[in-house]
């Protein structure tokens, strides 16, 4: 076996295996405080640490949704928040089967010498920080790298530093007892057809893996967290038959047997677009060694967050609008979903943001 020997290599298995049961998926709290308040904005509710746990705590506490979960990723903040009653958020995780998971990457900044594209920092003091999540409860991490489809990018450096950044990342954090989440984002910004999409989706990822296995790292201890295979945002739309086609073809290409479970990222979609496509790959006939899940951030909140507006006494009619959004991907990640979850406000109306930040 060419990957490395962690002390920890049972339960890294263990765990990213449990995070790709079908039938869950990953829910993405993990928006930065600057992110999270342009959410809150949008509802005008102020951006302070009770609202942003309120927000949270409204999430976690939905009866039923942990059923339809097995893993959180938290911000730091929210790693040590607790409930109005006092139990700590990854305590709550813990009782209803949910892994808790923590963003450890630092944002992006421009690499030098292209034409605005990004590396992503926080590679210095992961490891202690690493160590420091596993003891506050943490079982998984999240890097996300971007790139973007141009005329000339990605560039071969783009990918290379992103790559590499992603691979150092995970051993890191597999040496410490997190199952690391590979995110290379490929932004849904631009003209491009599908085809491009799938061009550069191959590449990135093979681009990945390729480092990856340099670093020895255990794949069966990782997930990957990718774009679906779509056309740009300023691009015809197509059928979620065909994105499932061109996703699944992209990955059977590239992503390695050993990875248990591909969680894909929402990407600006609306709240029925991802669940949609999700459950097309799922339908999709094919070889699929690997399970195929969400961790969706926007594509689970939306429709939430306008239910919700900071008011106490929305607060169940926006908890019903989670459930619903949290059983639709749960039947998507298992090829039963009938598309009969629209009813909320916000569930279709598209969540995209040009160069999203996280």
């Amino acid at each position: 076996m060419s990957s490395f020997k962690s002390k920890y290599q049972d339960e890294l298995i263990a765990n990213a295996a449990y995070i790709g049961t079908p039938g869950k998926g990953i829910l993405a709290a993990d928006e930065s405080t600057g992110t999270i308040g342009k959410r809150l904005a949008s509802i005008n509710v102020e951006n302070v640490e009770a609202n942003r746990r309120a927000l949270r705590e409204l999430l976690f506490t939905t009866p039923g949704a942990l059923e339809c979960l097995s893993g959180v990723i938290l911000f730091e903040e929210t790693l040590y928040q607790k409930t109005a009653s006092g139990k700590p958020f990854v305590e709550l995780l813990k009782e209803g089967g949910v892994l808790p998971g923590i963003k450890v990457d630092k944002s992006t900044v421009e690499l030098a010498g292209t034409n605005g594209e990004t590396t992503t920092q926080g590679l210095d003091g992961l490891g202690q920080r690493c160590q420091k999540y596993y003891e506050a409860g943490a079982r998984f991490a999240k890097w996300r790298a971007v790139l973007k489809i141009g005329p000339n990018e990605p560039s071969e450096l783009a990918i290379h530093e992103n790559a590499y950044g992603l691979a150092r990342y995970a051993v890191i954090c597999q040496e410490n007892g997190l199952v690391p989440i590979v995110e290379p984002e490929i932004l849904v910004d631009g003209p491009h057809d599908i085809n491009r999409c799938a061009e550069v989706t191959e590449r990135v990822l093979a681009a990945c893996y390729k480092a990856l296995n340099d670093h020895h790292v255990l794949l069966e201890g990782t997930l990957l967290k990718p774009n679906m295979v779509t056309p740009g945002s300023e691009s015809p739309k197509v059928t979620p038959e065909v994105i499932a086609k061109y996703t699944v073809t992209a990955f059977q290409r590239t992503v390695p047997a050993a990875v248990p479970a591909v969680v894909f990222l929402s990407g600006g979609q609306s709240e029925e677009e991802a669940t949609l496509n999700l459950n097309a790959m799922n339908k999709f006939q094919g070889k699929k060694p690997w399970s195929l899940s969400f961790s969706f951030g926007r594509a689970l909140q939306q429709s939430t967050l306008k239910a919700w507006a900071g008011k106490d006494g929305n607060i169940k009619k926006a908890q019903d609008a989670f459930i619903f959004r949290c059983r639709a991907n749960s039947q998507a990640t298992l090829g039963t979903y009938k598309g009969d979850a629209t009813f909320a406000e916000g569930a279709s109306e598209s969540l995209h943001v040009k160069d999203y930040k996280y």
